[in-house]
């Protein structure tokens, strides 16, 4: 029963990323479509990029926060401190 309702949460949350970025694809417009390199064309607005330069550094600034976010969720979920030392439990035990 559990597993049948986590499997309709992730089709409907697919489905519905699938909509979102879709929808994200088709706001640009003619002119801004002409400006773009061939990869970005008709996903973003404005100018393209000026330099390779600017490729890696929003690599690095995509890998850096998709990192962030693994890690927050992970930790969220399984936080792990299990030492008695922890100052969780300085401030969880008031005794």
């Amino acid at each position: 029963m559990l597993i049948n309702f986590k499997a309709d949460v992730m089709k409907k949350t697919m489905v519905l990323t699938g909509l979102f970025i879709n929808s994200i694809k088709t706001m640009a417009c003619e002119v801004c479509e002409k400006q773009q390199p061939k990869i970005l064309q008709g996903f973003t607005h404005g100018g393209g990029p000026e330099s390779n330069w600017d490729y890696l550094i929003v690599s690095v600034m995509a890998t850096i926060v998709c990192a962030t976010l693994y890690f927050s969720i992970k930790w969220l979920v399984r936080p792990g401190e299990k030492s008695i030392g922890h100052i969780k439990h300085l401030i969880l035990n008031n005794e």
